[in-house]
């Protein structure tokens, strides 16, 4: 508690310093990012599920979700079939139609999974994306992000606190939220977890886990190819960077011909 009031006396000493008065300064304001800052360190694991639940809940209304009947929900349902919860966290399962390659899976359950990547990719291919990002939320990845998303929406409420221009750049707590966690970026080390995650979910389901392998070379494809518009901002980010892409694809390759699997029909290996 001790370092939250540091922060925020720090926050407003420079605050004080600057172009704001006591006449433009906004108290509540300020006195709201500090409770923000706060929670980002005092949030428990259901607290973080609220928050983010309320955000899907926004983003599923602002989305084209595939109805019941769409032949994309009725393939995403047959192949997440028996994924019900992860940590006890129960699991949801939808489809947005859009051209975009992208699929993500955030701390309360909500799995979504982009028609556009359904597009591209076959069954196995899907349900290795599908593990990985589970893998995230098993691992607590989306639980930190979250985290950081309040620190960043309390940082932003307390500068706006005493000017209007920064106020501008997200006029609400959800979109301040919706944007850090959107555009959250995972280290090496915990997308090598995710990876890790997902290959071993396969190898659960009874399927072939070079499909991890596969899926990251058709995703690395998109990068930098004339379909790149089609790669959501995150995923391209994630396999902008290809050397260390090639090592992902290198080390879930060597995981697979290590445990026997078969490479399978089509498919050209990076590793012998």
């Amino acid at each position: 508690m001790k370092r939250i009031i540091v922060l925020f006396t720090v926050l407003v000493g420079m605050l004080g310093c600057g172009n704001a008065t006591a006449e433009t300064f906004d108290w509540l304001r300020a006195a709201q990012g500090a409770v923000k800052v706060y929670q980002s360190y005092s949030l428990s694991d259901a607290d973080v599920r609220n928050y983010v639940a309320q955000y899907i809940k926004q983003l599923d209304a602002q989305s084209k979700v595939a109805p019941a009947n769409s032949p994309y929900t009725i393939r995403l349902k047959k192949l997440t079939k028996g994924l019900t919860s992860v940590n006890g966290v129960p699991l949801n399962f939808k489809v947005y139609m859009t051209k975009e390659v992208n699929a993500f899976a955030c701390a309360d359950g909500s799995v979504r999974v982009y028609s556009g990547l359904m597009d591209l990719m076959s069954d196995d291919e899907i349900l290795g994306v599908i593990g990985h990002e589970i893998g995230h939320v098993a691992n607590n990845d989306t639980r930190d992000a979250m985290k950081a998303a309040l620190k960043t929406s309390a940082l932003r409420d307390a500068l706006s606190a005493g000017s209007g221009w920064v106020a501008a750049l997200s006029d609400s707590q959800f979109g301040a939220l919706g944007e850090t966690l959107m555009n959250s970026s995972y280290s090496k080390k915990q997308e090598s977890a995710a990876d890790d995650y997902g290959y071993n979910f396969l190898k659960k389901a009874g399927k072939n886990p070079w499909a991890m392998a596969q899926a990251f070379t058709k995703l690395k494809s998109l990068s930098g190819s004339s379909n790149q518009s089609r790669l959501s901002s995150a995923l391209n980010g994630l396999f902008s960077d290809h050397p260390s892409t090639d090592k992902r694809i290198k080390a879930m390759e060597k995981k697979a011909r290590k445990d026997g699997f078969a490479v399978p029909s089509g498919y050209t290996p990076m590793t012998k």
